[in-house]
């Protein structure tokens, strides 16, 4: 009985042991079990929910951009997309050989993969490729379950009707580089597009836009189920030129592939009509990936189509400068206006002599004939009567020499030199010769087409310093009434009489016979208009050339990169000037023959479409806006 006793007591004290450690664990498991549903119930849910549900950024609509009548000038279409999400496959190879055998991807294509992959979440799908037909895209469908983290997504990319005619203006848009990545998970989207030049790149933050995000259900393999909630995001703004469409055109196909640049400009509001830079190249080609021989032929092409040559375009402006020259000694009291020089045909200064562009020289000089001709020992005198320091300050006053700030990127400077300036960069003194130079706009001087066109609107709008404008924050008004009637840029101070010399002058050198551009005129009458030619010398003619037999070769026997520029500046009406026009042809010969033609298609051409057309609709208006009809066109 005792060791019965002494047993169950033993038996006792473990029964009671045992049930204690159940009770324990039990107790551990209850309280494991409320603290995961009950206290950190939310989170696991959460993380639940995220192995069920997947957020997705949607891609905003990039923003439109349009002409000043409204017309699309760069627009969004319809994308098929082959994307990858990293994550949903476990056999990288594996997809990728798949997806090979139904669009064809080489081992470059492959490893360019691998190499975005490494920089990119796992999370984020990488696009293989783009803009595939409609059969790419039922074979991808069709064979879905045998391509594990494969998928089709439809997005949007840009599109631009005019081709190379707007991208001077527009410029393009191009896949993220590396160097934008800055975190922001819309830089990650596939497909997205930032700006790279023009309008695009300037306005690119606006263009954008805000992204929208996806819901969707995916199942234990990636693979979408339905979409649960959506929220679109908020389209780029949209953005609006005071480019004519229209007109832009004429002057591109008027340019057509030679190395040239024209821009119009109306000369009162600083409006940007057209700005054209040729040869151009399709932006839509950037939009969807330049193969590597494309590439190469623009890049390598001698008439560099990657160089927005309007704005950034340098060249020794030429006879169009003269005008400045005349100002400039006008302002300073060295001539009056009957004052007369005699042209032989040279003029010597030490050891060295500088030649008129005619042999035999001009005779008698006063100052209207000198420009209407084109004299250049006339602008010899008087520049180094002048001097250089002069010249260039009323250069400045004209828009030379200085960013203009129109809203593209890449415009420059030139140079209007000064005595100080050659000092502190050559550190060389200034040469008298240098100034005669100087007096036929050539030697240091250079400007871009913008600003030679920014120089004739100041001369003949009453002497206003107008700036060029091209972005407008909506459409132009149904009224006609202005961006701006002048009145808010400031008066440049030069002299009213001296200004309708300039005008005088610049009207007889397309309406006199021995103007320059005479045989460039407008025939018809009510449509004339006033300008000044350029050519500008881009090899050396030496003294041996000058004097044999043969005489200074022409152009048309030269080699292309030795041939002179040529460039014309121009305006109209010549009663009443509304618009301006400068034209720079790159080894295109004479300034009469080659520039001045041009200028004259397109004054025409935009006199001819501004006399009865509405600013708002593109349509003919009988009576016309204020500011474009008939009336403001003397025609």
């Amino acid at each position: 009985m005792h060791r019965d006793a002494i047993r169950y007591k033993t038996f006792s004290r473990r029964s009671v042991i045992l049930l204690g450690g159940k009770l324990t664990l039990l107790s551990g498991l209850v309280g494991r079990m409320y603290y995961l549903q009950i206290v950190q119930g939310e989170k696991y849910k959460t993380l639940a929910d995220e192995n069920r549900i997947s957020l997705k950024l949607i891609a905003p609509k990039r923003g439109r951009i349009l002409d000043r009548f409204g017309r699309p000038m760069a627009i969004n279409q319809q994308n098929y997309r082959v994307m990858l999400v990293p994550e949903n496959t476990s056999d990288l190879e594996f997809s990728l050989t798949q997806l090979g055998k139904i669009i064809p991807l080489n081992k470059q294509d492959i490893l360019r993969i691998k190499r975005k992959l490494k920089r990119k979440r796992r999370f984020m799908p990488l696009m293989l490729r783009e803009n595939l037909d409609w059969n790419d895209v039922a074979k991808i469908e069709v064979n879905a379950a045998e391509l594990p983290g494969i998928e089709i997504d439809v997005g949007e990319s840009r599109f631009y009707p005019a081709g190379s005619e707007t991208v001077s203006v527009l410029g393009y848009v191009s896949r993220v580089s590396e160097k934008e990545l800055t975190g922001n998970p819309l830089l990650e989207l596939p497909g997205f597009r930032t700006g790279k030049a023009g309008i695009e790149k300037v306005r690119d933050l606006d263009l954008r836009g805000k992204s929208g995000t996806t819901q969707v259900e995916v199942n234990a393999f990636g693979r979408q189920i339905r979409e649960l909630e959506r929220r679109e995001g908020q389209s780029g703004a949209e953005t609006y030129l005071t480019i004519d469409m229209d007109l832009q055109k004429f002057v591109s196909r008027r340019l057509a592939k030679q190395a040239a640049s024209a821009v119009v400009m109306d000369v009162h509001t600083g409006e940007i009509l057209a700005l054209v830079s040729t040869p151009g190249f399709d932006p839509n080609a950037f939009n969807r990936g330049l193969s590597n021989s494309e590439w190469k032929a623009l890049v390598s092409n001698p008439r560099a189509p990657l160089n927005n040559k309007a704005i950034a375009g340098q060249y020794a402006p030429g006879s169009t400068f003269k005008m400045i020259v005349a100002l400039a000694a006008l302002k300073k009291g060295i001539v009056t206006p009957r004052t007369k020089y005699f042209c032989s045909g040279e003029l010597e200064l030490g050891n060295s002599i500088f030649h008129c562009w005619k042999k035999g020289g001009h005779g008698n000089m006063s100052m209207v004939n000198a420009i209407v001709q084109s004299c250049d020992v006339y602008f010899y005198e008087i520049a180094l009567r002048t001097g250089i320091d002069n010249i260039s300050a009323m250069a400045r006053r004209l828009g030379l020499g200085q960013i203009l700030d129109i809203e593209l990127s890449g415009e420059k400077r030139g140079l209007i030199p000064t005595r100080a300036w050659k000092k502190r960069v050559k550190r060389v003194s200034w040469q008298k010769g240098e100034t005669l130079l100087a007096g036929i706009g050539q030697g240091l001087i250079l400007a871009t087409p913008l600003q030679l066109v920014v120089m004739m609107a100041r001369l003949v709008n009453g002497g206003k310093a107008v700036l060029p404008r091209l972005a407008i924050d909506s459409l132009l008004t149904n009224d006609g009434s202005e961006l701006s009637n002048g009145s808010e840029f400031s008066d440049l101070g030069i002299d009213t009489l001296y200004l309708n010399l300039m005008k005088t002058a610049m009207t007889k050198v397309t309406t006199s016979p021995v103007g320059t551009a005479y045989k460039a005129r407008i025939r018809k009458p009510g449509y004339q208009y006033g300008g000044k030619t350029g050519t500008v010398q881009v090899r050396r003619i030496s003294e041996a050339e000058r004097e044999s037999e043969s005489g200074v070769k022409k152009n048309k026997d030269l080699k292309w990169a030795e041939r002179d520029h040529a460039l014309f500046v121009g305006y109209a009406p010549v009663e009443s000037p509304r618009y301006a026009v400068s034209v720079v042809v790159e080894h295109g010969g004479g300034g009469s023959t080659t520039a001045a033609p041009i200028a004259k298609d397109i004054l025409f051409e935009v006199q001819k479409r501004y006399s009865s057309r509405s600013r708002i609709n593109g349509q003919p208006d009988p009576n016309g806006p204020a500011s474009l009809n008939k009336n403001n066109i003397g025609g």
